[in-house]
């Protein structure tokens, strides 16, 4: 008996050591570009072209390296984003106008559209609801042709309203903030009918302060699918200069590659920020979408 629990035990910890090794591999893996990025941020502009030119097929007679710690800590990078170029600067605020635009009218829509599928009779509610799922499980290349031609019938093409529009109606934040609902109990509606609330009074006083975590989790998933759109603004944008900077991003490595690296940490950084603070209320709401 004793040997079996030794052996037994022997391989339970061999099992343990083995999964933490795993998991520690996968983690360096997944955390690898972004330490790498930030590291090369801290490059001078001639270092980084020193190193990088012939990767970025800006000088063929040098060899590309790969470079991980800079020859000199250096802020210059940042210094020419933030004050001596104002093309990042303009199209990070753009892009951050668009997001909040976005992410504000997904809220009210889904906010709207849950409470309607969870507390209310709606003729063909299911076949509706399944049709809101399979468009959600739709890649965005598909839906773009059929909202290129409704924006071209209402004259809204290369405008912001081009963006933020189709964005607004995604499904995702219907079907979420529908599952919240759910699961609120109906009694509470019902007492807040007694009191005399009508619909409206009843979404905002008693839906919505239990559901906060779930409107936080749209808020933040539509914000980051808002902040790394790229198809929809070459499509329905003729004027390069409305892009955001998304679509900057894609092509700073033609224009100015020796600040590509800092460009892509300050492009990361509002998702760091929001995930840092509303880590809990994102866990917690997506947590809620699943119970029934």
């Amino acid at each position: 008996m004793r040997m079996k629990r030794r052996r037994f035990t022997n391989s339970n910890c061999l099992s343990q050591a083995s999964g933490a090794i795993f998991f520690l591999i996968l983690g360096a893996l997944v955390l690898f570009p972004a330490v790498y990025t930030l590291c090369n941020s801290f490059m001078s502009p001639s270092e980084n072209s020193r190193y990088y030119a012939a990767a970025m097929g800006q000088n063929e007679n040098a060899k590309a390296a790969f470079h991980l710690i800079p020859d000199a800590f250096s802020l210059e990078g940042y210094y020419m984003v933030f004050l001596r170029s104002t093309d990042y600067l303009m199209k990070f605020w753009r892009s951050l106008f668009l997001c909040l635009a976005i992410s504000a009218g997904q809220i009210a829509v889904s906010a709207l559209g849950g409470f309607a599928f969870a507390k209310y009779p709606i003729p063909l509610k299911k076949g509706i609801y399944f049709l809101l799922m399979a468009l959600m499980m739709m890649p965005v290349q598909v839906t773009l042709v059929p909202n290129y031609i409704i924006l071209d019938e209402l004259k809204l093409l290369d405008t912001w309203l081009a963006l933020i529009l189709p964005m607004m109606f995604l499904p995702f934040g219907t079907v979420f903030m529908t599952q919240i609902f759910k699961g609120i109990p109906d009694e509470l509606l019902d007492a807040a009918k007694l009191d005399g609330a009508g619909t409206l009074q009843s979404l905002f006083r008693v839906m919505a302060p239990i559901g906060k975590g779930g409107f936080i989790s749209v808020f933040l998933l539509s914000f980051v699918d808002a902040w790394n759109m790229v198809e929809q603004p070459i499509t329905f944008l003729k004027d390069i200069l409305r892009y955001p900077l998304s679509v900057f991003l894609a092509s700073v490595n033609q224009v100015n590659f020796e600040l590509s690296f800092v460009c892509g940490v300050l492009a990361a950084l509002p998702m760091l920020l929001l995930f840092f603070f509303f880590h809990e209320e994102l866990t917690q709401g997506i947590e809620l979408s699943g119970v029934r």
